[in-house]
């Protein structure tokens, strides 16, 4: 199979390319496409003529996205619909990786893929907006909300309580907003798996287990990393931010079939064995 992956750089676009090792892979990043421009995505995808295209690029400056909504929107959005377009065009699939942030976390269970979006921010209405655009451009589409992604050669929070964690004996962590962590390398096979079934529709592509609260997330981490510092549990209000987060976006699936992904403390380890490796 023949894939185009954008977003080459980030997370989940490196584990996506080492996922697929048995494909033949063509990885591009902003730096070689501007999936902003339709032209530019016409003419990348004509080029390679894939099989899927999976969209892994992203901007995902949670908070700076309140006072850049433009921008926001051009990529998450505009981005995403001009991919659409150049793959329908070539009657070829897509993958549009998409976020927890599209509901507003007042459900108080589970959100599964049937649920209604509400976001709560400009970068939750950006990834809603991106989601539209790709179902209405291209039938052979697959919508993949996911949530709390992380991976050993990344940045973002996991990254940053390590460092914390490895200067100091407490860390406060945020333990009222819950969701599910997600290492990069499971969402990236569930989202080859989910390819091979041919069963185009929106689905939800989480790390498995029980619910976590940033403040659990940070505990595991430090636990199995080794390091000596308890995480503190706090309320969000102590740490405001420009843009609202949803309380509880937890995300199950009901769709069939069912991609499930492992329990999210297992990636941990996975992810702590990985950060000692490097060391």
């Amino acid at each position: 199979m023949k894939l185009l992956v954008t977003g080459a750089s980030g997370q989940l676009g490196r584990q996506l390319q080492r996922a697929a090792s048995a494909h033949t892979v063509t990885a591009v990043d902003h730096r070689t496409l501007d999936i902003c421009s339709l032209a530019a995505a016409r003419e990348a995808v004509r080029l390679h003529r894939p099989d899927v295209v999976i969209n892994a690029a992203a901007y995902n400056q949670v908070d700076r996205a309140e006072s850049e909504p433009d921008a926001a929107f051009a990529v998450n959005a505009l981005g995403p619909r001009n991919l659409a377009l150049a793959s329908a065009e070539v009657s070829c699939a897509i993958v549009h990786v998409s976020s927890d942030y599209v509901f507003n976390g007042r459900k108080g269970t589970p959100y599964h893929e049937f649920d209604t979006p509400d976001p709560l921010s400009v970068y939750g209405q950006s990834k809603l907006a991106g989601e539209r655009a790709v179902q209405q451009a291209n039938p052979r589409h697959y919508v993949v909300r996911t949530a709390w992604v992380y991976e050993p050669h990344g940045h973002g929070f996991a990254h940053t309580m390590r460092r914390l964690a490895a200067a100091q004996r407490e860390v406060r962590v945020v333990d009222d907003q819950f969701g599910s962590p997600t290492a990069a390398e499971d969402l990236a096979r569930g989202i080859l798996r989910l390819i091979e079934t041919q069963a185009y529709g929106s689905y939800h592509l989480a790390g498995g287990g029980a619910p976590a609260s940033w403040r659990e997330f940070a505990a595991a981490l430090f636990e199995a990393l080794q390091l000596d510092c308890v995480a503190v549990p706090a309320l969000s209000d102590e740490f405001p931010r420009p843009a609202p987060r949803p309380a509880y976006a937890v995300l199950t699936s009901v769709q069939d079939p069912r991609i499930e992904l492992p329990d999210w403390r297992d990636g941990v380890a996975r992810f702590a064995r990985a950060c000692a490796a490097r060391a």
